[in-house]
This record gives C-alpha cells, sequence and structure tokens, in this order.
C-alpha cells in the first residue's frame, strides 16, 4: 500500500511516471516512520526522497542547508507543482520573512528551507519550537562529519536540536560520503543500517580524463581541447579569484564565450552572471568554487579542473555537474604539483596554536572562577561572541568553531542557548496605536517594555535589568512579545552581536593536559587533511581505471573494473611534470626579511606566525595589524609551508 502511496504522490504532483533508483527505497522508510539516508550521486534525484513524503507528512519539512544557493532550484520545482515552499534567509525584508514564518505558523508551507546558521537565531528557535515538525531534512549532511571534506561544526548541533524541537524522523541526503562519514553519519542521528541507502557511485556517461602539464602551458592546452566544445556548455575551476579573471580574459582573447566568477564579485553581479548561464545552450564560466553549488543545469558537457581541486570529495562534487541529462560528458584535470603548496598551505593556516588554544581555557577557567566569586550555588556559565573571541585568540572563527565543538566532544563545555546582546526596535504605529492592542496586565507589560528600553532619537534599545526592576519578567516572554509587534507591524525590530552561552561542566580544569590535547587533535586533524591531499594527486597518478577507483573511494562495490573511457582506460596515465626549481631557502636573509614584522608582532611573534607571513595566509591578528603592506608578506607563497615553517624555527632560534 505504501509502495502505491509514493507511486500514486510521484505521479499526480510531480508529474513523474517512474522513481529512479534508491528514490522509492527511501521515501517507503519514511511513511512507514523510519529515519533513514540517502547516498546518491549528485543528480540522482536525492530531493525527491523528501518531496514526495513532504506531500504526505501533516506537519511540516524543514530542510536545512549549508547555502542559499542550494535551496532556490528546489523552490522553484516545488512551487512549479503547486506545493508550497518557502525560504527564510537573510536576503529578504522584514514583511517577507514575517509572510513566510505567518504561513508555516497556519500549515499552509509544506516545506521550510533554512541555513543550518538560522538555527543560532534566538527569535527563530523560539518561533520554530512552536510549529509541529514532521521532518527534519539534512542536506549535504556529510558536513556533520568532522572526518569528511567540509565539516561545520554548526551541523554537529543538528541532533540536539532534533530532541529540543521534538522532531520524530530525520532524512540525511549527500553525494559525497566515504564509508566512515556514512557510519559516523547514520550513528549521530540513530539512523538503522537498512536505512542507509546507496545507489552507486559510477556515471557511466561522464568521461574522466587527467593530463600533466607545466603551468605555462595550461592556457594552450586548454584552448586546443576547448576547440571541439566552444559551442557547448561548460565550468572551469581555479583555486584562487584572480585565477579566474586571468583565465577567462585570456580564453576571452582567443574567442571563446568564458566568463569569470567568483566571491569577490557584487552578488547582482555574481547572479546576471549565473542566470544568463542558465539559461543558455552554451557559455562557459571560469570559476572558484564559489560557482556550482545549487547549480542544476541539466546539460554541463564539460568540467574543468584548471587547478588541483581540494580533495577527490570536491572533484567528485563538481564533476558531478555534467552530464545530469544523461548525455556523455568530459571531466578534464589539467595536474601538476605547482599548485600543491597552495592547497596544503589552506590546511597548515587553520591550526591554531597551542597558546592561543590555551588562552580560550584560561578564559573558561577564568569565567568558572567569576561564577563561584558571585554564588557557590550559581550554574557555572561561559559567554562568548564569536569574532571577537576569534580575534582575541587569534583562532580563525571556523577553527575556533571547531575548538568549541572538540570542548563539547571533551565534556568541558556544554551549549546551553545563544541570544542577541542587543535588541533595538522603533515604532511604526503610534505609541497610543501599540498599546491599544493590548488590555489589562498584557497592556502593563508592554508599556514597561518601553519605559524601561534606553530611547535614542527614533530607536529604542531593550534593558532588560531596567525592565526587571519595574516589571520582573522573563526575558522569552520579553522576546516573545517584540517579536509579536514586529510581525504586526506596529515595530521595526533590529538584533545584534549573537552571543553563545556554554554551560561549564567541570569545576577544575586541567588547562595544561587539555591544551596538550586540543593541539594533538588539531595536528591529527590538520596531517589528515593533508594526507586527503596526497590522497588526492595518487588518484590522479593512478595506473587503475579512474571510474572504478573513484567509485571505490565512495563505497560503491559494483562499479565495472574498467570503464573503458577513462584516460587510463584508453593508455593515457598521467605524468606529473617536474617542479620548477625554487631558490633554496637557505639562500633567503632571514634578518632582513623578518624584521619588520617582528617590530609589528612585538610580543605576539611566534615561528608559526612568522612563517604563516612568509606563506602570505591570513590570521585575525594579521588582519588587525594589517600587515598585507608590510615588506616580506607573501615573499615564500611559492614554497610548501613545512618547508618555511623548518627554515623560520632555526632561523628564529638563532636569532633568539
Amino acid at each position: 500500500m505504501k509502495q502505491t502511496l509514493a507511486s500514486s504522490i510521484l505521479q499526480s504532483h510531480l508529474g513523474f511516471n517512474a522513481f529512479r533508483p534508491g528514490q522509492e527505497q527511501v521515501i517507503n522508510a519514511i511513511l512507514s516512520g523510519k529515519s533513514a539516508a540517502a547516498i546518491f550521486p549528485t543528480g540522482s534525484g536525492k530531493s525527491l526522497c523528501y518531496q514526495v513524503p513532504a506531500i504526505q507528512l501533516r506537519g511540516l519539512t524543514l530542510l536545512v542547508s549549508p547555502l542559499l544557493a542550494l535551496m532556490q532550484d528546489q523552490l522553484e520545482f516545488l512551487r512549479s507543482k503547486g506545493i508550497s515552499a518557502a525560504s527564510i534567509d537573510s536576503t529578504q525584508t522584514r514583511e517577507e520573512a514575517n509572510e513566510v514564518m505567518t504561513g508555516v505558523k497556519e500549515g499552509s508551507v509544506k516545506v521550510l528551507m533554512i541555513s543550518v546558521e538560522r538555527l543560532n537565531n534566538e527569535r527563530f528557535r523560539s518561533f520554530i519550537a512552536t510549529v509541529p515538525i514532521s521532518l527534519l531534512v539534512v542536506d549535504e549532511a556529510h558536513c556533520i562529519s568532522e572526518w569528511g571534506h567540509n565539516f561545520r561544526p554548526d551541523y554537529l548541533k543538528l541532533p540536539q536540536y532534533q530532541c529540543e524541537f521534538s522532531i520524530p524522523q530525520v532524512l540525511l541526503l549527500t553525494a559525497t560520503a566515504t564509508p566512515q562519514v556514512i557510519e559516523d553519519m547514520g550513528l549521530k542521528f540513530g539512523i538503522k543500517q537498512e536505512d542507509i541507502t546507496l545507489t552507486g557511485f559510477y556515471r557511466a556517461n561522464l568521461n574522466l580524463a587527467v593530463q600533466g602539464v607545466v603551468s605555462a602551458q595550461k592556457i594552450p592546452v586548454l584552448a586546443k581541447w576547448l576547440m571541439p566544445r566552444q559551442h557547448q556548455a561548460g565550468i572551469i575551476y581555479v583555486t584562487l579569484q584572480q585565477t579566474a579573471e586571468q583565465v577567462a580574459l585570456e580564453l576571452k582573447a582567443q574567442g571563446f564565450p568564458a566568463q569569470a566568477y567568483h566571491a569577490g564579485m557584487g552578488h547582482e553581479l555574481r547572479q546576471q552572471i549565473q542566470q544568463r548561464f542558465m539559461a543558455c545552450d552554451k557559455g562557459i564560466i571560469v570559476a572558484t568554487i564559489a560557482f556550482g553549488m545549487g547549480i542544476d543545469k541539466s546539460n554541463i558537457r564539460f568540467v574543468v579542473h584548471y587547478d588541483l581541486p581540494k580533495s577527490i570529495e570536491n572533484y567528485a562534487q563538481e564533476i558531478g555537474r555534467a552530464g545530469r541529462d544523461g548525455q556523455a560528458s568530459d571531466c578534464l584535470v589539467l595536474a601538476n604539483r605547482e599548485n600543491l603548496n597552495v592547497l596544503e598551505n589552506f590546511v597548515y593556516g587553520d591550526t591554531p596554536e597551542a597558546p592561543a588554544i590555551r588562552y580560550i581555557l584560561d578564559e573558561i577557567q577564568n569565567s568558572i572562577s567569576t561564577t563561584s566569586a558571585l554564588s557557590e550555588t550559581a550554574s557555572q556559565s561561559w559567554e562568548l561572541v564569536l569574532n571577537s573571541l576569534s580575534t582575541q585568540s587569534n583562532i580563525r572563527p571556523l577553527s575556533l568553531k571547531t575548538l568549541l565543538v572538540y570542548l563539547e566532544l571533551f565534556e568541558v563545555i556544554k551549549p546551553l542557548y545563544s541570544y542577541f546582546a542587543e535588541y533595538k526596535f522603533k515604532f511604526l504605529a503610534t505609541e497610543e496605536i501599540t498599546f491599544a492592542r493590548f488590555e489589562g496586565e498584557r497592556q502593563h507589560f508592554v508599556k514597561a517594555i518601553f519605559d524601561s528600553s534606553d530611547k535614542a532619537k527614533t530607536w529604542f534599545t531593550l534593558n532588560l535589568e531596567n525592565l526587571n526592576n519595574i516589571y520582573p519578567s522573563d526575558r522569552t516572554r520579553v522576546l516573545t512579545a517584540l517579536d509579536y509587534l514586529d510581525q504586526e507591524g506596529l515595530i521595526e525590530l533590529q538584533s545584534k552581536q549573537m552571543t553563545q552561552v556554554y554551560q561549564v561542566i567541570p569545576k577544575q580544569l586541567d588547562v595544561e593536559g587539555l591544551s596538550k590535547s586540543l593541539f594533538l587533535r588539531f595536528s591529527e586533524k590538520e596531517q589528515s587533511e593533508i594526507s586527503r591531499i596526497h590522497q588526492l594527486m595518487a588518484f590522479f597518478e593512478t595506473p587503475q581505471c579512474l571510474s572504478k577507483q573513484l567509485a571505490t573511494y565512495f563505497a560503491d562495490q559494483h562499479s565495472p573494473d574498467n570503464c573503458g573511457h577513462c584516460s587510463v582506460c584508453v593508455g593515457q596515465v598521467a605524468q606529473f611534470p617536474a617542479l620548477p626549481p625554487l631558490k633554496p631557502l637557505n639562500g633567503f636573509d632571514f634578518n632582513e626579511m623578518s624584521q619588520a614584522i617582528q617590530n609589528k608582532l612585538g610580543s605576539h611573534c611566534t615561528a608559526v606566525l612568522l612563517s604563516r607571513f612568509f606563506c602570505g595566509l591570513t590570521t585575525p591578528i594579521f588582519a588587525r595589524l594589517r600587515v598585507r603592506s608590510i615588506k616580506g608578506f607573501a615573499a615564500l607563497e611559492h614554497y610548501r609551508f613545512v618547508e618555511v615553517q623548518a627554515w623560520v624555527d632555526v632561523s628564529y632560534r638563532e636569532q633568539v
């Protein structure tokens, strides 16, 4: 019966006659009341696995995605089928967001799409907690695994939110998950092995090719390869924004319809470029990985990696955008080891120094001492503003988020809640009209909020301390009242400075021992990421079928041993050219190169920071001190970080 129900919904609502492999199995699991996971290749119809159940389920289907771009095509598809779907995102006006929330509250919106960061918003969590949710859908679910690519610390909180909002079922969707990541995802959400569906990774219509070529010859080689494909649509991926501009310019000069695309461009320009590309049967986008997430263009005939991708997972995800219509499509990598240092240096730049980790632990220890001094019975808590703490500790924001996750795993802290430290509002209606909407105690309560707030010329700033002096009130009730007034158009409400509150679990911290353990964990993660890069290099140099090796990496044991159409199978095993020689590091004058930055850093100077400076890596302290203009910055950007660090360690030790 459930099979008939799923097929009926598929035909009557979505207009399809048959399921693709794996879809019906996943849908039946959801319709049977189970949680499930769909590990399908890019373009294999993962979205349908939640769309069909969403029509049948009584409550809301809440989809969490890492990027807004991933939602747009899905929204348009659902709306074209008459299914009420909406998103809440930072590009919307207050009125637009309120309209969506009203639809969700009334039950007219069946599918709501949000970014994972939206769940950090205290007002949104208060709102969504009042809504009956039937299904939590986690798109790009590999982001929850620390051992996968694109690990997103905020994703780690999703199992907690499932409990908090009493969501009975979860559906995990991803195209790129290794066996270790699949196991990790399933454990975190309690999904049984039999409810995890893998359809296989191999796609027979993708012709994979790797060609070894020195950087100086990449444009001529690429231009020759593009000649028979110049009337097709394709993407060329590069690592850096300036490379995107340069390659697009050189291809244009040779008559190719190439257009650069990267995150450094304005939002409107990027939108225009993407829309033109989506609407045409030809055109070449030269892009950083900012382009492609959520792109559902079926007739992309080729994907070229001008620079090496970051990992095998990124490579698989990016080539997966080609040939979604099932027609033959070509995927080329122009490979050498010349930008290997760039990939590695991105990783080394993320690892916090041991003193920076110690700084965070000292902050936690100080919060324990302060709380204990105030009251022996007080709950020990620690509040932080992420960007401020990132600057103070000199740890990049994403790495700091990861450190906080590690502290949770080490049972040092436990997340309690997040709130905005500042709420500002102004009247859109008169005070008389606003207060007249309430009677009795409620009117006194609302009036007390305004009377106790700090007043400027137009805007009020909520002052909870003043409010509790004149009208003791629960914070949640106050925010609910302001949110209601905002939704009713009586006030305009703004919130600023996200503050995260953690419970500190132990009374005493072994700061020294924990610092070492955490630094070791980051070092292990660093080496894991470096190993991932070298796995990528080994994959491109393999003398075995590329399609088979890729499928096996993603737990597909059923692909053919030899596809017959990759570059290896046709007898063209990639040979990486020898690296051009670089001047030996001991040929540089360390004292001359480092004097200016040492003076600037003062007591903050370390060998690691000097190495990052020479390699052109950014850190919060570099941003604060504006070191890019200082002599020596990025002077050794073509060298591997480990080699630069070894040289700096010796030279700096001799100097001090």
